[in-house]
């Protein structure tokens, strides 16, 4: 009898990490989707791989320089073929489509000067990338939200000692 009421205590706290576990999850960057063109900078003529993860579709790739792209959704990878009348020099925007989700990522075509407004040609200083490499949260203790941390042990708190206070009054009602 005693075997039963512990193993009810311990299905109702992992039942309770079950519940808090997908709120934890939904803070972090809930798309997933991560779009990139290789290489960057390309000649006219010349093929692009275009890379898309982390979407449960089929991804369109469209751009100004090259025909629409459908990467299935059972792979990541596709290939494109820049326009031959690409304007050299130019950065055209290819825009990653995953449902509601997208990304752009520009592609420079080779030879003559970027042609970007809003990013000036300066030799004195290289272009800096948009943002950096996505290479994970680093560590355990990446993302520590004592909030929720708190929360999550109260809820398991609460479930344990209901259910210790539960099987203790089954316990004194059988003795009595």
């Amino acid at each position: 009898m005693r075997a039963i009421r512990v193993a009810s205590a311990a299905l109702l706290g992992v039942s309770a990490l079950a519940v808090t576990a997908p709120a934890a999850q939904a803070q972090g960057d809930n798309s997933g989707f991560w779009a990139t063109v290789r290489p960057t900078t390309v000649a006219p003529g010349e093929h692009v791989r275009l890379r898309a993860t982390g979407c449960e579709q089929s991804v369109t790739v469209s751009s100004g320089v090259f025909d629409t792209v459908t990467i299935p959704r059972w792979r990541t990878t596709a290939w494109a073929r820049v326009d031959r009348d690409a304007r050299r020099g130019a950065v055209y925007e290819v825009s990653f489509y995953c449902g509601t989700f997208w990304q752009s990522v520009d592609l420079t075509i080779a030879g003559g000067r970027p042609d970007r407004p809003d990013r000036p040609d300066r030799p004195d200083r290289p272009e800096q990338p948009e943002h950096g490499v996505r290479a994970g949260e680093g560590g355990t203790l990446a993302g520590l939200n004592l909030k929720e941390i708190g929360l999550g042990a109260a809820l398991i708190t609460a479930a344990l000692g209901t259910a210790y206070h539960l099987s203790r009054r089954r316990t004194e009602e059988d003795g009595s």
